[in-house]
């Protein structure tokens, strides 16, 4: 469990966090969503401990972090994947890292395989690629077991089969019981990943929520040989109608009525339907949606 209340950082003028107030529940991948300079990176590094907060608290398994016992095995962080000393080879960081907190050299091994990095373990860190480097980051911040994860950018340099095994770890650790946080801009990632979210803008909470919650009702989808006579059918009825398709089975695009009311007026009307299904807007519609206002940095159209 993570918990912020009221978390606020000011740098001079500048509030880069603004009374953040919420709770990351394990059992389930929360992604943290917001755009470039919302301040995601300023409360993870608040939770860690690493940056003293202006106002209010965060506290990890009902601690704060610096008050943890054995903070490794209790939250695993991955913020800067470039934080190592690029001499030291990748098995050489994470002994290092493993000594420090008292955890068993076998471990050392265990994470390397896991993150698939066995075959490059005596390569110095400086020589990683970018994607190399996320997989040695991420072996660290699991190197402990923890309960708990804070994760800033975890697939930023990782290929299509990297993406996926990452996707595929954090959705199985949560489902061992474990709170998983992640930020990242990548949308359709997101989609594929989280469970809730957590989206801020200029510092400020703006969303809690589910993903399917997040992700408005945009219309429904109906399939049938009758497109044409039940089209008008929905206009006459008050609804929008869109017709797609020029044979047997072509669809509608129906928007105004909710897709009961759709399918009520079909079986009045005796119309068949192949389909009826509500439609979503993408996870990135929404988002661009909700935060245009609180952009940072927006290029020219």
């Amino acid at each position: 469990m993570i918990e912020v209340e009221g978390l606020s950082k000011r740098y001079g003028p500048v509030t880069a966090v603004d009374d953040l107030t919420f709770d990351v529940a394990p059992g389930s991948v929360t992604g943290f969503l917001g755009p470039n300079g919302a301040g995601k990176t300023t409360t993870m590094r608040m939770i860690l401990g690493l940056d003293a907060p202006s106002a209010g608290q965060a506290r990890v398994l009902g601690s704060p972090f610096a008050d943890l016992a054995a903070p490794m095995r209790a939250v695993g962080a991955l913020l800067d994947a470039g934080a190592v000393h690029p001499q030291r080879t990748a098995r050489d960081h994470l002994r290092c890292l493993a000594s420090s907190n008292r955890l068993s050299p076998r471990r050392v091994d265990e994470v390397l395989d896991l993150v698939g990095l066995t075959a490059v373990a005596h390569r110095r860190a400086g020589a990683f690629s970018l994607g190399m480097s996320q997989r040695l980051g991420l072996a660290a911040a699991l190197l402990g077991d923890p309960e708990v994860l804070l994760l800033d950018e975890p697939v930023n340099g990782l290929d299509p089969e990297g993406i996926v095994w990452i996707r595929t770890l954090m959705r199985q650790l949560a489902a061992e019981g474990r709170t998983v946080l992640v930020s990242s801009h990548l949308m359709a990632e997101m989609a594929l990943t989280a469970d809730r979210l957590i989206v801020v803008a200029r510092g400020r909470l703006i969303a809690d929520t589910t993903v399917e919650a997040f992700a408005r009702p945009d219309g429904v989808l109906v399939r049938t040989p009758d497109a044409r006579t039940f089209a008008g059918t929905l206009v006459a009825y008050g609804a929008s109608a869109v017709r797609h398709g020029e044979q047997d089975g072509e669809e509608l695009i129906v928007t105004g009525v909710t897709a009961p009311e759709v399918g009520r007026l079909a079986a009045a009307e005796g119309i068949v339907l192949h389909e009826l299904t509500p439609r979503r807007a993408s996870l990135e519609a929404a988002f661009m949606a909700l935060t245009r206002e609180s952009v940072e940095f927006e290029a020219a159209r």
